[in-house]
């Protein structure tokens, strides 16, 4: 006979259940101080196996775990074949893991660790959700700061009772906040005519009558970029199609960040507004007139905050002086931006705390992470 405290955890199974694993974590987490939740139709994006573009080279198994019939976590657990094709141990991952009960966390990444040993998994690192190029890792700082997209908030407890269950911290990705400010810009000023010096530098925006060269541009670039970076898997053109339609109600040419040298793509970023400065008040699930709303502080662009989702210098230049130069040039022109957009704050995330290079260049300008996300591995070989 079953205990009536006993866990138990599921496989998800039909659209019911689909729907409850999307919408959990603002169940579980509603009236948390500093939490608010996204949208349940941007989390069905990334969840949905016919509407994420993951699933065109991935495959996913969910979870649920129940007390008395009640759900209380959920986890997923997946496998990339861009990422089997890389060297090392055969890796999967877990991700989307919500809860509030720490001995909910061990169950857990056991179904998902079963299912991925059933697999022929020899190592798990997460949590991804639901590959390196989504949201990433178990904040363990930056619980009570303001919400950002793309970037997952979970519960001080969460983290421990990760390392509890066996996994150990892999790597930690922090997140910083520079205000578009005039001392920003000092902060991270530039010597004169450094771009002529440099090889004749131009820095543009996004060709709306061109977008998708332009993402393929961004694509090749970001991908050569991070090739070799740890846990990196590369972008596919659905990918960055998927993202920039996504993005289209409240794309701008400015949030996109082209440098060229001599006429040659060199270096990218690409800016996304925070959706939670328009949306945060209406909750995940908004009613008709929550909807309207929100139409229209989309069409009238009332973010105050964005964040920098894909950074990316050609690897060509590793050892020239431009490689140095060309992300300090491209946060430069962001700054610059900020003149034209909204934005009193730009938050640059996901930065490995190995990237010694990248964060110095950040530091001169915001000192010290704001947010910071740890992601776990365990070998299954063991």
């Amino acid at each position: 006979m079953s205990s009536p405290t006993q866990i138990t955890v599921t496989p998800v199974s039909g659209s019911r259940q689909l729907s409850l694993f999307i919408k959990l974590p603002r169940l579980l987490y509603d009236g948390l101080p500093s939490y608010v939740p996204p949208l349940d139709m941007e989390q069905r994006d990334i969840f949905s196996p016919t509407h994420a573009p993951f699933f065109e080279h991935g495959f996913a198994c969910y979870f649920l775990a129940w007390r008395n019939g009640k759900p209380i976590g959920r986890i997923s657990a997946q496998i990339d074949a861009l990422a089997l094709k890389q060297p090392g141990p055969r890796t999967g991952f877990f991700g989307a893991l919500d809860t509030l009960e720490p001995e909910c966390v061990a169950p857990l990444l056991e179904a998902a660790t079963q299912w991925l040993k059933l697999r022929k998994v020899e190592r798990i690192r997460g949590p991804w959700t639901l590959n390196s190029n989504g949201e990433s890792g178990i904040m363990v700082e930056g619980q009570d700061e303001p919400p950002m997209i793309g970037i997952p908030w979970h519960p001080k407890i969460l983290g421990p009772a990760v390392e509890g269950a066996g996994f150990k911290r892999a790597v930690d990705l922090l997140s910083y906040r520079m205000e578009t400010s005039p001392s920003a810009e000092r902060a991270n000023q530039i010597p004169a005519n450094i771009r002529q010096r440099l090889g004749a530098i131009t820095m543009r925006g996004l060709r709306k009558d061109k977008v998708n060269e332009d993402a393929e541009i961004l694509r090749e670039i970001y991908n050569d970029a991070w090739s070799d970076t740890w846990g990196n898997i590369p972008l596919t053109q659905d990918e960055v199609k998927s993202l920039l339609k996504a993005l289209k109600p409240i794309l701008r040419p400015e949030q996109y960040v082209l440098a060229e040298v001599a006429g040659e793509p060199a270096a990218i970023a690409l800016v996304i507004p925070n959706m939670f400065d328009i949306s945060g008040d209406l909750g995940g699930a908004p009613s008709p007139l929550g909807w309207l709303k929100l139409a229209s502080r989309v069409v009238s662009h009332d973010f105050r905050s964005a964040r920098v989702v894909l950074l990316g210098v050609r690897k060509k230049y590793l050892g020239t002086a431009l490689r140095a130069m060309l992300p300090a040039l491209i946060i430069d022109e962001l700054m610059k931006r900020g003149h034209v957009l909204p934005y009193r704050s730009i938050e640059l995330g996901w930065v490995l705390e190995t990237h010694e290079g990248l964060r110095k260049l950040i530091e001169r300008i915001s000192p010290t992470p704001y947010k910071r996300h740890r992601m776990y591995e365990k070998l299954l070989t063991d």
